[in-house]
């Protein structure tokens, strides 16, 4: 079987129809250098859906937009600050966010961000992963969306998918309970030996913490600095322009948030937290994996592949 490298977008993930945004990039050395401009035009629209959910044909040509400059017009300082999110961002997210980078919340984020660096503090995921849900599920694939709360904050484990680890680091605790839900929720699902989570992401599962960085060895250190509310617009982008997405809110931080999607228009499934603390209040009877599939269905959509990842076991 040939391996893809373990920092780029997955170009098979299972049983759904390709997004050219994240499969037609060409391979690079990492995910910074995938997602500078000039490496991949990226789409507004597939052949799965648009972002206002309607369905495009699979012959219909699909048309590249210029990726957005959202550094035009701004101070020498303001530059600097969002230069991260002009050169890694996926081109749909940026265009659909591009309003919230320039907030007084996200530059008073940023400089947060720039002292921590200029005081040699570690922080987590490295900076060319934080925007890593972006590329790997741009905006018109997402049907699925997993919130979590704090990125991993040890050494080798974030990398900007929540709940997400990179080979060769085992499991986390909660990822392991949602494994354990899977192999009792989903007939045939084999526990990986791995918690990479890159084939689900491909799929159109957006996977996103509510802080996107985290002070090495300091957990929720990073929390309340701003990160939350460009999250908050996160979820108002895709309750807005997607439809029939599935969001799994769980614990009282994400389920709180579901005050921002259209219900009418989605489906929303609440539960505990797979933390240990809490998994065993509910979390492993929600049948959240496989209620998400039949509602996907139901809509006209092709389920996730949550086994996908014993495809990619080594």
């Amino acid at each position: 079987m040939n391996k893809r490298p373990s920092d780029s977008p997955a170009t098979k993930a299972g049983p759904t129809k390709k997004n050219s945004s994240a499969s037609s990039a060409p391979k690079q050395q990492s995910l910074l250098s995938w997602a500078k401009p000039k490496a991949a035009a990226s789409t507004d629209s597939t052949v799965t859906g648009t972002t206002d959910g309607s369905e495009t044909p699979a012959s219909a040509p699909l048309v590249p937009k210029a990726r957005p400059d959202i550094l035009k017009g701004l101070s020498d300082e303001k530059r600097e600050l969002l230069r991260l999110e002009q050169d890694t961002i996926d081109a749909t997210w940026l265009r659909a966010l591009q309003s919230e980078f320039t907030k007084p919340y996200f530059i008073e984020l940023k400089k947060f961000l720039k002292q921590e660096d200029e005081n040699k503090q570690q922080v987590f995921p490295p900076k060319s992963d934080i925007y890593s849900w972006s590329r790997f599920t741009p905006l018109p694939s997402v049907r699925v969306v997993i919130l979590g709360q704090d990125p991993y904050h040890d050494d080798n484990q974030a990398h900007g998918l929540c709940f997400s680890v990179k080979k060769p680091v085992r499991p986390p605790p909660s990822l392991k309970n949602m494994f354990k839900l899977l192999e009792t929720d989903c007939p045939g699902f084999v526990i990986p030996n791995h918690g990479y989570l890159e084939s689900w992401a491909c799929q159109g599962v957006l996977m996103v913490n509510a802080a996107m960085t985290v002070r090495a060895h300091n957990a929720n250190s990073h929390k309340g600095k701003g990160w939350e509310k460009l999250l908050d617009a996160v979820i108002k982008t895709v309750s807005d322009q997607r439809r029939n997405v599935v969001f799994l809110l769980w614990g009282k931080d994400a389920q709180n948030r579901g005050t921002l999607v259209d219900k009418k228009k989605h489906l929303v499934l609440q539960s505990v937290h797979p933390s240990p603390l809490s998994a065993h209040r509910g979390f492993f009877d929600s049948q959240h994996f496989s209620k998400a599939n039949k509602y996907l269905e139901e809509n006209g959509q092709s389920p996730i592949n949550w086994n996908s990842l014993v495809d990619d076991c080594s």
